[in-house]
């Protein structure tokens, strides 16, 4: 108990630690890329398509925590069985299209000679502050030094388990050159406060090319904020890669919406999904901002997605199911909506799968 209750101390003490952090580091982005003709902005930030999510329930559920000593982290913590990725493959490869679960919502992507990371955080602390906050379970499944070197990096939003300073600035600084950086609307201004580059700041339903892959950034159900002071200045969302007849989306962290209908409007369907399957309780909080697994595969038959990959889980302890929780009601989950068995996967940290060389893998709305 009282683990868990030191972890729920720490956690708040990061939140306003990280404040006070943000308020002295961070400048104000707020309206600066105000368009009144798109319904997702305000004259402040950003809202939701279809729900908004109130951040008033914060301080109950915290109180819930601390009350119910939630999560109960068992006797020697979890355990999680691990694979060690080819980095010699991974490093070589310009043919194949390949999928890395790195941990939490970091993956490395690989595809028309491309090497993509989605989310990168190397940190031990998903944190403004690197002595408190939630603290890693697992290690990064491939040490920074290890990567191939990466062409392009893709930002879904600015919470710190999805946007990590130190990651960041550690890849900019990679030998060869820095990576294509792709944020959303107002994740630029913290860019450049660090003096890094970003190839692109998009809004919902932008697209880009950039070395033979068209990137699309989409719609999710969400928020951010690096502070208590900022948030929905910056815009979130999920990214759409498109190369070689292989479609790829990261959702991005989202609650279940009309959203992923429409986007399978305007792409018909996806050879692989990254959906999140963690931080989804308790329900009555997290509902709005972030899945559960039976609507993690809810959004996988929205998509139309011939595969989809579980991430956003097993690595911090963010909110209040057992951290070993989500594969087993995300297998549960699959079988009871009559998903094939190789259809939604689960990986263990660090597994990589090879994808093929050429060909899309894609199957129609039309056979769904």
């Amino acid at each position: 108990m009282w683990r868990v209750r030191y972890l729920a101390i720490a956690a708040l003490a990061a939140v306003l630690l990280g404040a006070a952090v943000a308020l002295a580091t961070d400048a104000p982005g707020r309206g600066a890329h105000f368009n009144p003709a798109k319904p997702h902005h305000t004259p402040t930030g950003f809202r939701n398509n279809y729900v908004n999510v109130d951040p008033g329930g914060f301080w109950r559920w915290q109180w819930e925590r601390w009350t119910n000593g939630v999560p109960a982290v068992p006797e020697g913590g979890w355990q999680f069985p691990l694979d060690t990725p080819d980095v010699a493959f991974l490093r070589a490869n310009r043919s194949e299209t390949t999928i890395t679960w790195i941990g939490h919502a970091t993956v490395l992507l690989q595809v028309a000679g491309v090497n993509l990371l989605v989310d990168p955080v190397w940190s031990d602390r998903a944190s403004p502050l690197p002595f408190v906050g939630p603290k890693r379970w697992v290690p990064p499944a491939i040490a920074l030094a290890d990567l191939p070197h990466i062409d392009v990096v893709l930002v879904t939003h600015n919470h710190y388990d999805h946007l990590d300073e130190a990651t960041v600035k550690a890849l900019a600084a990679q030998a060869g050159g820095p990576p294509r950086f792709y944020v959303p609307l107002g994740v630029d201004a913290w860019f450049a406060l660090r003096n890094l580059p970003v190839q692109a700041t998009m809004d919902w339903w932008d697209r880009r090319e950039d070395a033979g892959l068209d990137i699309h950034f989409v719609p999710a159900q969400h928020w951010s904020a690096r502070s208590w002071l900022d948030r929905n200045e910056t815009l979130w969302g999920g990214f759409v890669v498109e190369a070689q007849g292989f479609r790829f989306i990261a959702t991005g962290d989202t609650g279940y919406s009309q959203d992923y209908r429409d986007i399978a409007a305007r792409f018909g369907s996806f050879d692989l999904a990254a959906i999140p399957i963690g931080g989804y309780a308790p329900r009555w909080f997290m509902a709005p901002q972030h899945v559960d697994p039976d609507e993690a595969v809810a959004i996988h038959r929205d998509l139309n997605a011939r595969h989809s990959l579980g991430v956003h889980w097993g690595t911090f302890v963010l909110t209040d199911e057992p951290l070993d929780e989500p594969p087993q009601r995300t297998r549960a989950a699959a079988l009871a909506a009559g998903l094939a068995a190789d259809e939604f996967w689960v990986f263990r940290h660090g597994e990589m799968r090879r994808l093929g060389t050429a060909g899309p893998l894609v199957r129609t709305a039309a056979t769904r």
